[in-house]
This record gives C-alpha cells, sequence and structure tokens, in this order.
C-alpha cells in the first residue's frame, strides 16, 4: 500500500467539499476548509496508490496541536488509512512544537472513539450540545494525548 501526504491546496478544496458531503451528515462546508488555509491551519491531503482518499485539518498553537478534522473516504475504511493519517498529524504536531492534542468526537462515533484511544487520547471533557444532529444536538467527547 503507497500512501502519500501532501498538503492540502486550494485545489483539492472541491474533492475535499465534495468527500465531505459524501462521508456525514453535518458536513463541514467549502468555505470552511478555504478559511482553515487562508488562517494558515495545517491541512493535509492523503493519497493512496496516487488518488486522493482523506483529508485532515490540524490547528497548532504554541505548544498544542487542535484536530479540527480528519476523514477517510467511507469505500476505504478498515485499511488503516486513518491510524497512518493521524501518525502524520501527530509527527507534523511534534514537529511544530506541540507537546499534546486536543481534538472533540461525536459521542455517537464508535469507530472514532476506537481509533483515538488505541492512539492513547483519554477523555478530559465533555461539550454538551456540541455537534448538531437529527434530533437536535449531540455531545463531543473531548480527548487529549502527550506527544
Amino acid at each position: 500500500m503507497s500512501l502519500a501526504f501532501r498538503p492540502m491546496s486550494g485545489a483539492d478544496l472541491d474533492w475535499v467539499s465534495a468527500a465531505e458531503r459524501e462521508i456525514y451528515t453535518f458536513p463541514w462546508s467549502r468555505q470552511n476548509f478555504a478559511d482553515s488555509l487562508h488562517a494558515g491551519y495545517s491541512s493535509w491531503v492523503a493519497e493512496l496508490e496516487g488518488e486522493a482518499c482523506g483529508y485532515a485539518v490540524l490547528m497548532l498553537v504554541l505548544d498544542e496541536a487542535h484536530l479540527l478534522n480528519i476523514s477517510v473516504l467511507e469505500a476505504l475504511r478498515g485499511r488503516g488509512l486513518g491510524s497512518l493519517l493521524l501518525d502524520q498529524l501527530c509527527a507534523v504536531s511534534r514537529q511544530g512544537g506541540a507537546t499534546q492534542m486536543f481534538l472533540e468526537v461525536r459521542r455517537s462515533n464508535a469507530a472514532g472513539l476506537r481509533l483515538y484511544e488505541k492512539w492513547g487520547f483519554s477523555e478530559i471533557g465533555v461539550r454538551k450540545g456540541y455537534y448538531p444532529a437529527p434530533q437536535g444536538r449531540e455531545d463531543a467527547i473531548v480527548m487529549r494525548r502527550a506527544l
């Protein structure tokens, strides 16, 4: 399996926003991704055999990394791509001077919770009603990992 990572650019926004809409019921908008690029967030595209298969957005602030979005196309899940992408993000964070990483994950996202726990993330809090949900709002589990 040949997985490569490259910085996200404006040329990726159409693909990323289309993928986001296919993956999530409540997706980020194209503008959310454009704003992330404009703000200088560490934004990445993962490519499998030369084809885009995932993406991520990471905000680095002082010694903290905040994982804002990490996504793998549904058809390619279960192959360890999310773990490889997370490994890349941890490396980028350490290179940027971060000593810890934070994230929020939907309480209902069992696969995401398993991935983060496997990577040593621990629950440090809950943001009540953080995410939109089909029946109102859903809590976010706030997680942290030392880098």
